[in-house]
């Protein structure tokens, strides 16, 4: 471990973020720790408005305004991958890393009146003692700075432009990536139409690049467009969700701000999909989710131009025994993500996983996503006592097609050191098992840890050992500890 590296002065400042004159480290903008699977409702931690109390008793004008922040500190260990994806798993091949990343955010907001809000808010963000390829450092920027106009308590229509993050469902295919360093926004203008019986947004916009030392900029090559509506009157046991989602990437995305910074390469994808989730209590003590998407379009390798047609499937569903101690909830689930069957046939077949949050959805450590993948789990949770979740997962990975690559969680597939399109190959990738510990010590605290090992299959063995300086296939692990402080 290397935990060293971060010097005398990071050291102190994570272990007085932890557990210094302030109180233990704090809550988590995300859910509780459920399991990965989409079935656990997410439960939002309670309000925190330390600066905001303070302020508004003392000055009654300061209630039109919002002041607050988030702190965050995690430290995480990766044995065997999870720097280099084209190195994972292979004995002989470095492939280890520990490292601390660090989060800051801070905002103020200010609503005059219920249809007006202006709201901006800067992140630091900083990673250390991290030998991955990617970077999780950028200093002060702006990652929201947005206008809102409208109260759908007294017209329908509200609208929304400027840096924002976009947050749908389950966050499969939209989503902020809470769990990054680097959260995602996007310069985007959003319309809201809402009533009683259901809404609907329409928004359109690019995301933003983080790029260390320079002011954040979005790609403008890169459009992300949708339209997407929720509502309960079709079944009122649940949310009923439709949606269309396009995106349009124009040639020069890959350079869009420098060389080195940018989008993907040319395509034109679009998502038509829809997600059913029971509310909760509604059904008692049963709870499920499904969530079907379709895409088609095309995508450009080099000047060729490849018809895309690409499918995914998420279905869940668990029983908690509310009145038990502990409540402990038992789940099972299973996701699939379309690979390519042929690639020489002119079609890509390789689902895209758009702007998703995939970590808390694939297994928590991170190694591959739902790319050509069929993955079955099994899931439980409890509560020993109101301020700590305990759950256990389980998960096995099966290629969809082993004509197609074994994709990390971003990223293009692994082609190098084994790895590739191997038809004649085994499609059995490995099993995962995560073990996650929530400890809510305050209102505004939280304490998160959480140990995953991956048992490697038939598939990784094969390919790992086609080249004999690889020296065979190991499992991996992975070990974090994360303190979160909100204000």
């Amino acid at each position: 471990m290397r935990i060293n590296a971060l010097g005398p002065g990071m050291a102190a400042v994570f272990m007085s973020l932890c557990f210094g004159t302030t109180g233990a480290c704090a809550a988590e903008a995300a859910a509780t720790v459920a399991p990965a699977a989409t079935t656990t409702p997410a439960v939002k931690p309670p309000p925190v408005d330390l600066i905001n109390a303070l302020l508004r008793k003392k000055y009654p004008a300061a209630s039109a305004w919002d002041a607050g922040g988030e702190v965050r500190g995690r430290y995480e260990l990766k044995g065997n991958a999870g720097s280099y994806p084209n190195r994972d798993f292979a004995r002989n091949l470095d492939n280890s890393n520990d490292f601390f990343l660090f989060r800051a955010k801070l905002h103020l907001g200010w609503s005059p009146t219920s249809w007006f809000t202006a709201f901006v808010e800067g992140r630091e963000a900083y990673a250390a003692s991290d030998t991955r390829p990617i970077t999780e450092t950028d200093n002060l920027d702006v990652h929201q700075a947005y206008l809102r106009l409208g109260d759908p308590k007294l017209f329908p229509v509200s609208f929304k432009l400027g840096r924002q993050e976009l947050i749908y469902g389950d966050q499969r295919y939209i989503g902020n990536a809470d769990w990054s360093n680097l959260q995602r926004s996007f310069d985007a203008v959003k319309l809201r139409f809402e009533n009683e019986l259901f809404w609907v947004d329409a928004f359109t916009g690019h995301q933003v690049i983080p790029y260390n030392h320079h002011f954040n900029q979005s790609n403008d090559h890169d459009w992300f467009s949708g339209i997407y509506a929720s509502t309960k009157v079709l079944a009122p046991w649940q949310d009923t969700e439709l949606y269309f989602l396009a995106r349009n990437v124009g040639p020069k995305s890959p350079t869009a701000i420098t060389p080195t910074l940018g989008g993907p390469g040319e395509r034109d994808i679009y998502t038509l999909g829809t997600r059913w989730k029971s509310t909760p209590g509604m059904l008692g003590n049963w709870d499920y989710a499904a969530e079907v998407a379709w895409q088609f379009g095309n995508i450009y390798q080099g000047t060729k131009r490849l018809d895309h047609r690409a499918l995914a499937v998420n279905v869940s569903g668990g029983y908690t025994w509310k009145d038990t101690f502990g409540a402990p909830r038992l789940g099972l689930g299973y996701d699939y993500g379309s690979g390519d069957s042929n690639p020489l046939d002119g079609t890509n077949e390789t689902f895209e996983l758009l702007f998703g949050t995939n970590h808390r959805l694939y297994g928590n450590m991170d190694l591959m996503g739902l790319r050509n993948m069929h993955i079955p789990r099994l899931e439980a949770a409890m509560k020993p006592n109101a301020s700590v979740t305990v759950a256990l997962e389980w998960l096995a990975f099966w290629l969809a097609d082993t004509t197609d690559f074994f994709y990390p969680e971003n990223g293009p597939g692994r082609t190098q050191n084994g790895y590739g399109r191997n038809p004649g190959f085994s499609s059995y990738v490995g099993q995962e098992v995560d073990l996650l510990v929530d400890w809510r010590v305050a209102p505004w605290g939280l304490l998160r840890t959480g140990y995953g090992h991956f048992f490697v299959g038939d598939y990784i063995r094969q390919s790992i050992n086609s080249v004999p300086a690889n020296g065979g296939a190991v499992d991996a692990n992975w070990v974090y500890l994360q303190a979160t402080s909100r204000f």
